[in-house]
Protein backbone atom coordinates (compact mmCIF):
# COMPACT_ATOMS: atom_id res chain seq x y z
CA UNK A 1 0.00 0.00 0.00
CA UNK A 2 1.80 3.37 -0.69
CA UNK A 3 1.54 6.59 1.42
CA UNK A 4 -1.92 7.95 -0.44
CA UNK A 5 -3.71 4.82 0.42
CA UNK A 6 -2.49 5.47 4.05
CA UNK A 7 -3.67 8.81 3.57
CA UNK A 8 -6.85 7.89 2.55
CA UNK A 9 -7.42 5.78 5.48
CA UNK A 10 -6.33 8.52 7.71
CA UNK A 11 -9.40 10.73 6.44
CA UNK A 12 -11.57 8.11 6.98
CA UNK A 13 -10.40 8.21 10.41
CA UNK A 14 -10.37 11.81 10.70
CA UNK A 15 -13.96 11.95 9.21
CA UNK A 16 -14.90 9.44 11.72
CA UNK A 17 -13.98 11.19 14.86
CA UNK A 18 -15.39 14.67 13.85
CA UNK A 19 -18.76 12.52 13.86
CA UNK A 20 -18.56 11.63 17.07
CA UNK A 21 -18.34 8.21 16.77
CA UNK A 22 -16.98 6.33 19.36
CA UNK A 23 -13.49 4.60 19.18
CA UNK A 24 -13.02 1.19 20.26
CA UNK A 25 -10.93 0.96 23.90
CA UNK A 26 -8.02 -0.81 21.72
CA UNK A 27 -6.98 1.94 19.47
CA UNK A 28 -4.14 4.16 20.32
CA UNK A 29 -5.02 6.48 17.08
CA UNK A 30 -3.06 7.87 14.83
CA UNK A 31 -3.86 11.35 15.22
CA UNK A 32 -1.40 12.79 12.41
CA UNK A 33 0.59 11.35 9.62
CA UNK A 34 4.20 13.10 8.42
CA UNK A 35 5.58 12.27 4.80
CA UNK A 36 9.54 11.91 5.17
CA UNK A 37 11.44 13.71 2.94
CA UNK A 38 15.54 14.63 2.88
CA UNK A 39 16.22 18.04 3.98
CA UNK A 40 19.05 19.49 1.78
CA UNK A 41 21.15 19.96 4.26
CA UNK A 42 21.27 17.22 6.44
CA UNK A 43 20.86 17.46 9.77
CA UNK A 44 23.76 16.16 11.97
CA UNK A 45 24.74 16.74 15.39
CA UNK A 46 28.19 16.20 17.27
CA UNK A 47 28.37 12.72 18.40
CA UNK A 48 30.62 12.01 22.53
CA UNK A 49 32.99 9.35 22.53
CA UNK A 50 31.56 8.92 26.31
CA UNK A 51 28.64 7.04 27.04
CA UNK A 52 26.40 8.98 29.39
CA UNK A 53 25.99 6.72 32.74
CA UNK A 54 22.61 6.34 34.16
CA UNK A 55 23.35 6.03 37.24
CA UNK A 56 26.34 6.93 39.69
CA UNK A 57 27.55 10.24 37.59
CA UNK A 58 30.82 9.81 36.61
CA UNK A 59 33.45 12.78 35.10
CA UNK A 60 32.40 13.68 31.66
CA UNK A 61 34.83 13.63 28.60
CA UNK A 62 35.31 16.85 26.56
CA UNK A 63 35.82 14.95 23.48
CA UNK A 64 33.93 14.70 20.45
CA UNK A 65 33.99 11.51 18.13
CA UNK A 66 32.51 12.22 15.35
CA UNK A 67 29.51 13.67 13.63
CA UNK A 68 25.90 11.62 13.82
CA UNK A 69 23.23 12.57 11.04
CA UNK A 70 19.74 11.91 12.37
CA UNK A 71 18.71 11.33 8.94
CA UNK A 72 20.91 8.48 8.42
CA UNK A 73 20.08 7.38 11.94
CA UNK A 74 16.21 7.52 12.41
CA UNK A 75 15.31 7.36 8.42
CA UNK A 76 16.52 3.93 6.55
CA UNK A 77 13.86 4.02 3.50
CA UNK A 78 12.82 7.49 2.85
CA UNK A 79 10.17 6.65 0.20
CA UNK A 80 9.04 4.22 2.65
CA UNK A 81 8.71 6.30 6.08
CA UNK A 82 6.51 8.08 7.51
CA UNK A 83 5.92 9.53 11.19
CA UNK A 84 2.71 9.08 12.87
CA UNK A 85 1.75 11.27 16.35
CA UNK A 86 -0.47 9.04 19.02
CA UNK A 87 -2.87 9.71 21.24
CA UNK A 88 -3.44 6.76 23.63
CA UNK A 89 -2.68 4.53 26.50
CA UNK A 90 -2.16 1.06 25.07
CA UNK A 91 1.47 1.23 24.51
CA UNK A 92 2.70 3.04 27.94
CA UNK A 93 5.24 0.20 28.87
CA UNK A 94 6.85 -0.07 25.47
CA UNK A 95 7.54 3.55 26.40
CA UNK A 96 4.82 5.03 23.88
CA UNK A 97 2.35 7.71 25.01
CA UNK A 98 0.43 10.27 23.63
CA UNK A 99 1.92 12.97 21.95
CA UNK A 100 5.03 10.96 20.61
CA UNK A 101 5.99 11.10 16.85
CA UNK A 102 6.67 7.25 15.46
CA UNK A 103 8.85 6.62 13.06
CA UNK A 104 7.13 4.11 10.50
CA UNK A 105 9.06 2.06 8.21
CA UNK A 106 6.93 0.83 5.57
CA UNK A 107 9.47 -1.73 4.01
CA UNK A 108 10.37 -3.37 7.31
CA UNK A 109 9.32 -6.86 6.67
CA UNK A 110 6.66 -7.04 10.03
CA UNK A 111 7.70 -10.01 12.23
CA UNK A 112 6.25 -11.12 15.75
CA UNK A 113 7.72 -9.09 18.64
CA UNK A 114 7.54 -5.63 16.08
CA UNK A 115 5.40 -2.74 17.19
CA UNK A 116 3.33 -1.93 14.13
CA UNK A 117 1.08 0.08 12.77
CA UNK A 118 -2.03 -1.22 11.48
CA UNK A 119 -5.84 -1.08 10.36
CA UNK A 120 -8.11 -3.27 12.25
CA UNK A 121 -11.90 -2.88 10.88
CA UNK A 122 -11.09 0.68 9.83
CA UNK A 123 -9.25 1.95 12.64
CA UNK A 124 -5.55 2.64 12.89
CA UNK A 125 -3.71 1.12 16.39
CA UNK A 126 -0.35 0.46 17.32
CA UNK A 127 0.15 -2.64 18.97
CA UNK A 128 3.30 -5.17 19.54
CA UNK A 129 2.93 -8.28 16.42
CA UNK A 130 2.76 -11.58 17.68
CA UNK A 131 2.12 -14.76 14.65
CA UNK A 132 2.33 -18.04 16.12
CA UNK A 133 3.23 -20.87 14.97
CA UNK A 134 0.49 -22.10 12.79
CA UNK A 135 -0.30 -18.61 11.75
CA UNK A 136 -2.72 -16.81 14.04
CA UNK A 137 -2.00 -13.18 14.47
CA UNK A 138 -2.83 -11.31 17.46
CA UNK A 139 -1.95 -7.69 18.39
CA UNK A 140 -0.88 -7.05 22.06
CA UNK A 141 -0.76 -4.11 23.81
CA UNK A 142 1.71 -2.72 26.28
CA UNK A 143 -0.72 -2.25 28.95
CA UNK A 144 -2.10 -4.80 31.03
CA UNK A 145 -5.79 -3.29 30.95
CA UNK A 146 -5.96 -4.22 27.33
CA UNK A 147 -6.61 -7.93 26.55
CA UNK A 148 -4.58 -9.09 23.29
CA UNK A 149 -6.59 -9.00 19.64
CA UNK A 150 -7.02 -12.40 18.08
CA UNK A 151 -7.06 -11.38 14.22
CA UNK A 152 -9.91 -13.72 12.27
CA UNK A 153 -9.91 -13.58 8.43
CA UNK A 154 -13.09 -11.76 8.66
CA UNK A 155 -11.75 -8.61 10.08
CA UNK A 156 -10.44 -5.63 7.70
CA UNK A 157 -6.60 -6.43 9.06
CA UNK A 158 -3.34 -4.47 7.69
CA UNK A 159 -0.05 -4.04 8.86
CA UNK A 160 1.05 -0.53 7.70
CA UNK A 161 4.39 -0.56 8.46
CA UNK A 162 7.04 -1.23 11.58
CA UNK A 163 7.79 1.38 13.92
CA UNK A 164 11.42 1.72 14.03
CA UNK A 165 12.07 4.76 16.64
CA UNK A 166 10.02 6.22 19.30
CA UNK A 167 10.72 10.70 19.47
CA UNK A 168 9.60 11.74 22.56
CA UNK A 169 9.31 15.45 24.06
CA UNK A 170 10.77 15.30 27.34
CA UNK A 171 11.29 18.68 28.11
Amino acid sequence: MEVNAFKHHLDLLHAARSSARVLPPWALVVTGTYPIERAEAPCVLPLASSRAICGFPSPAEDYVDKALSLDDLVVRNPPATFLVRVAGDSMTDAGITSGDLLVVDRSVEARTGHIVVATLCGEQTVKYLRVSGNGRIHLVAANDAYDPIAITREMDFEVWGVVTFVIKKTA
